[in-house]
């Protein structure tokens, strides 16, 4: 800890970084016909010899994302120049003073634009805690004491549903059986799912060869997209069925596409192909919708799942509170970093329920991962009914992407948040001056 004792952050840079991942529909679905995955990508510096640098992330689909840059940038007067004991010491506070800020709250309070563009920032804070103490994240989480994790987390708007007192009790009674679970993770790993087989763009060929691939590399959950033309949608169910069977799950996602009734009315026909849970059946915020269709789903035995575009943990208190959710699906720069998904962790366990992680995006698999790692260890403390989604797409430019193994997730080696990418990766896809921008933009393929 004498590093960070004597360290400050010196600098905070921020990148528009942006794939066009439209150009072959991978992340299509029936809301985002075409989305371009980019990164809100934040470098902090400090003066330390050693370990000198965080990196951080936070997600879009594209148009919108300077937004979120600019959002940083506005934000980083607040972080640059303070001493890393003074934010460390004691995070959740540093946490609220960053998301609470007296002018800048106006815009959310807590959600949208600057709530993601605090999330940013504060994974390259984690990601440059994580280095200085040399471990990956999920390990120093699960090597603090209950104490210190409740340390990072701000309680406020929580406690008609889990005080901090509650948080230490859950904490503390998994602490002794801990390292029998971390033994574990570390030969066996994290279940995941796939969600690469079945874009909402992709033909009938493409899913039945990546269905037949995934099979071979030993995958047993499948997720597709569905919302936009129930025909379609039966269609394109029973193509998969016929692929993966019925002895493999299958998890339906209409992110968000949906009114209350109509969400009821679509799933009923297609209840017949046995989903696991529908995803994001309506709007994100509508809580009494969410449990009124989790409602009409149970008969059925269909799970609702929702999460990724939830704003914050208010909405999954209320979510679980009106028991209008199944599996619970967490974010990692949605909401406000490690800090706030702590707090959603420990509700989810409050009320039993299952997190399965959204990823896939820029970075998302990389950072959630270690997320869900130290839920299993501390929180949850089982994998049972339990998975983290994974998207193959784009871990090429991390310097440390995630692994698959057996259909887990690997936890990860190296010290920090698995967040830093290859500089010529960022260098050609900054937009919209990079060089793989600039070529499209030029070559009249993409406009500007």
């Amino acid at each position: 800890m004498a590093s960070i004792e004597s360290g400050f952050i010196k600098s905070l840079d921020v990148y528009d970084v942006r794939f066009p991942t439209s150009l072959q529909l991978h992340g299509s679905d029936a809301m985002h016909k075409d989305p371009d995955y980019s990164a809100v990508y934040t470098v902090i510096e400090t003066n330390l010899a050693e370990n000198s640098k965080g990196f951080g992330i936070a997600f879009s689909v594209g148009r919108g994302n300077e937004i979120m840059v600019k959002a940083v940038e506005v934000i980083r007067p607040m972080v640059v120049g303070q001493k890393l004991s003074y934010i460390f010491n004691n995070f959740g506070k540093f946490w609220r003073e960053i998301v609470q800020d007296g002018q800048l709250r106006w815009l959310g309070p807590e959600k949208g634009a600057t709530h993601m563009a605090a999330a940013s920032v504060l994974n390259a804070l984690w990601d440059l805690w994580a280095r200085i103490e040399g471990k990956p994240v999920w390990k120093l989480l699960a090597d603090m004491t209950p104490e210190q994790v409740v340390n990072v987390v701000d309680f406020s708007y929580l406690s008609d549903a889990l005080t901090k007192d509650e948080a230490l009790e859950i904490l503390k009674a998994n602490k002794p059986t801990q390292a029998g679970r971390e033994q574990k993770l570390l030969s066996d790993g994290y279940p995941a799912y796939t969600t690469s087989t079945a874009w909402l763009g992709y033909t009938d060929e493409i899913l039945i060869e990546k269905c037949r691939t995934a099979l071979k590399e030993g995958w047993t959950k499948f997720k597709m997209k569905v919302g936009a033309d129930l025909a379609d949608d039966r269609r394109r169910a029973t193509v998969i069925r016929r692929e993966i069977g019925y002895d493999n799950d299958l998890m339906m996602d209409a992110n968000g596409r949906w009114d209350v009734e109509e969400a009821i009315t679509w799933m009923q026909h297609l209840t017949e192909y046995k989903p696991l849970w529908i995803e994001e059946p309506t709007h994100p915020d509508d809580v009494l919708g969410h449990a009124r269709i989790a409602e009409a789903m149970r008969p059925h035995d269909v799970g609702v799942a929702t999460g990724e575009c939830c704003s914050n943990r208010v909405i999954f208190k209320q979510l679980l509170q009106s028991n209008a959710i199944k599996f619970l699906q967490i974010d990692s720069a949605r909401v406000g970093s490690i800090n706030e998904n702590i707090a959603i962790l420990l509700l989810a366990k409050k009320f039993n329920v299952a997190v399965c992680p959204h990823a896939g995006g820029v970075g998302l698999c990389e950072m959630v991962q270690h997320i869900i790692m130290f839920d299993y260890l501390c929180v949850s403390a089982t994998t049972a009914g339990r998975c983290c989604e994974f998207v193959d797409h784009l871990h090429e430019h991390f310097i440390e992407p995630v692994v698959i193994k057996n259909a887990c997730y690997m936890p990860p080696k190296n010290p920090g948040y698995s967040t830093e990418m290859k500089e010529n990766s960022v260098q050609d896809h900054i937009y919209p001056d990079g060089q793989v921008w600039a070529e499209l933009i030029s070559s009249g393929k993409v406009s500007k």
